[in-house]
């Protein structure tokens, strides 16, 4: 039997206003394994937040139920509570303590007692690259620093599931990589994780599975190979026209090695296994009916390419 850190069935919210009710998460069925780190993805609006808002306690379930770290997310809500921890965009630091007094701080309001609260925030800073910066104050460190310290602080109590939400959004690159190889050193380590991200390639370097959710409802979940699988193409062919690409996309469809076709207003998207020529071809057809083509790239199997073809639109965390 698979051990599950995160179990959903039917989970739902509505959100009622007046006399309108709003749909945001819709029979969610979602199984998290211990120690895994999954990525959750979505566009904007697509009900992200209020899964993560259910499963942290935030958000009160309409319908359906959730088990976190084994307890319900209704019937226990403080347990689940003790047992998560979250870090947000919004998630502070205090600026006038150092980083050692931030953690010890922490672990404080989790009843360890002085003692423990250093040992642990001297074991994290270690781990997070900031030990020697231990008694630097907050306002004085990096933002990639900062976002380490905000992670560390979080796992002060031993978190069963670290909750992230986009924890790289507004740092420079070299402190984005530094920040992957620590949470890849977390994840080795048996931290469960869930992760929601603005970057593709985070969730693709990262994540063991990602779920795709779009108006509420789970589209997919699978590895991140699963899921470049389910774009059905070894390319996707991206071409703009000067106008409609409807009668183009019919004539594409028919094309050897085309397994499917898309288009938005003038814009043909066309998914195939046999690249070779395909641009030529598509070119060609559009002149035939009397279209020039403006832009025109390709692209290779890619989460962003299995995300378009699930959702029909392009990633916009």
């Amino acid at each position: 039997m698979v051990d599950l850190a995160i179990e959903t069935a039917g989970l739902s919210k509505v959100y009622v206003g007046g006399s309108q009710s709003v749909p945001a998460v819709t029979g969610l069925d979602l199984e998290i394994r211990t120690g895994e780190l999954f990525g959750l993805l979505g566009p904007n609006g697509a009900g992200k937040s209020t899964t993560i808002g259910m499963l942290t306690t935030l958000v009160t379930p309409t319908g359906g139920r959730a088990t976190v770290a084994g307890a319900d997310v209704i019937k226990r809500p403080v347990d689940v509570k003790r047992r998560i921890s979250v870090v947000t965009q919004d998630t502070g630091l205090d600026r006038g303590l150092t980083l050692s007094q931030n953690l010890e701080m922490r672990g404080r309001l989790f009843g360890m007692s002085g003692r423990e609260s250093r040992r642990r925030a001297l074991e994290l800073l270690e781990v997070f690259g900031l030990a020697e910066r231990a008694k630097a104050k907050v306002g004085w460190v990096s933002g990639g620093q900062a976002q380490r310290l905000k992670i560390a602080r979080s796992l002060m109590h031993r978190p069963d599931v670290l909750f992230l939400d986009e924890p790289t959004t507004g740092i420079d690159t070299q402190a984005r990589l530094n920040l992957w190889e620590a949470l890849r050193e977390l994840h080795a380590s048996g931290q469960t994780i869930v992760l929601t991200s603005h970057y593709l390639e985070e969730v693709e370097s990262l994540c063991q599975r990602v779920a795709v959710i779009d108006d509420g409802s789970l589209l997919a979940c699978d590895t991140v190979a699963g899921l470049k699988r389910t774009a059905g193409a070894d390319t996707v062919f991206t071409m703009d026209f000067d106008g409609p690409a409807e009668p183009v996309a019919e004539t594409a469809g028919k094309l050897p090695g085309v397994r499917r076709t898309e288009t938005d207003g003038n814009r043909l998207r066309v998914y195939s296994t046999e690249p070779e020529g395909l641009f030529g071809k598509l070119a060609d057809a559009g002149a035939d009916h009397g279209l020039s083509v403006g832009n025109a790239f390709s692209t290779p199997p890619s989460l962003e390419t299995a995300f378009l073809a699930l959702t029909g639109r392009d990633f916009q965390a």
